[in-house]
């Protein structure tokens, strides 16, 4: 069945992929619409999700945010299905990178990294970042339930010489390569709500009290990774800018969950700026205290 599923799927993605830029937010818009308009999907989720965040905004600002963000997504989907048939030369053109001294600076001190972003502006273009920097990139995913697309997601990943890896398999790996000497990036989007049950640490994101992912500090003590945020915006339509800041390269010299708080709080603060582009459809405080 999942041979199936992809045999009759791919076809059509790789059709929208070959689409020049100007047809596919043609066909975003025309996306957009149905989702918005017509499906309406996860649209109380959004619209409950920038009430917590927003209190103090009116029902007509948090409406206008819905909709700039669903006009965002619906470019997000199609923008990462173009990725199947995007030349490196287009993806270097239309994802820009600063501070990338960053990681030759690192790469003076013979030193790793990891690379800490939330789920803002387009995060499945930065895997471009390996055309630029001598670290081998690993992205940490959540496995796919269908091995065939599972696969192609990696495939897209390897154009670049940047490979994905699951949650499960992230330490042993990255301990393994590290043991090797290699030097390394590693990718974590760690803004995503952990089981509460298995929650470490709460800490207020948006002014609201939730438990926090903390692996990605945790990781960089035991191997004595360098922290990097990576701040994401949006130039325009099809066109993104990522701005590099080092957090920290001494992490064991923090006490525990000060560097994921500075995260939280930088994310925060990328949000604020321009809140449209931040993936609401997520329940992100779901397990908020009261």
């Amino acid at each position: 069945m999942q041979l199936l599923i992809y045999v009759l799927v791919y076809p059509f993605l790789w059709f929208i992929s070959k689409l020049p830029f100007r047809l596919l937010y043609i066909l975003s818009d025309v996306v957009y619409i149905l989702v918005y308009n017509i499906f309406a999907y996860r649209k109380k989720v959004v619209i409950d999700n920038l009430r917590l965040a927003f209190p103090d905004y009116s029902k007509s600002q948090h409406e206008a945010i819905a909709k700039k963000f669903y006009k965002h997504l619906c470019d997000l989907t199609l923008e990462s299905i173009k990725s199947i048939s995007m030349s490196k030369e287009e993806a270097k053109q239309r994802f820009k990178f600063e501070g990338l001294s960053v990681f030759s600076d690192l790469e003076q001190k013979n030193r790793s990294a990891i690379i800490i972003l939330g789920h803002y502006g387009n995060w499945e273009w930065i895997f471009v970042l390996q055309e630029f920097i001598n670290h081998k990139g690993y992205g940490v995913y959540k496995q796919l339930k269908n091995k065939y697309f599972d696969k192609l997601v990696k495939d897209i990943r390897a154009k670049y010489d940047s490979y994905l890896i699951t949650t499960k398999e992230t330490v042993k790996i990255l301990e393994k390569v590290n043991a090797k000497g290699e030097l390394t990036v590693g990718g974590f989007i760690s803004d995503q709500s952990p089981k509460k049950e298995k929650a470490f640490h709460w800490q207020d994101f948006m002014g609201i009290n939730v438990p926090v992912h903390t692996g990605a500090e945790m990781l960089s003590k035991k191997l004595n990774h360098a922290i990097v945020f990576a701040n994401i915006s949006k130039v325009k339509r099809g066109n993104y800018l990522c701005k590099f800041e080092l957090i920290t390269d001494e992490p064991k010299l923090y006490p525990d969950y000060e560097i994921t708080d500075h995260f939280l709080t930088l994310l925060e603060q990328q949000i604020c700026e321009e809140p449209a582009y931040y993936l609401w459809t997520h329940k992100r405080w779901k397990h908020r205290k009261v």
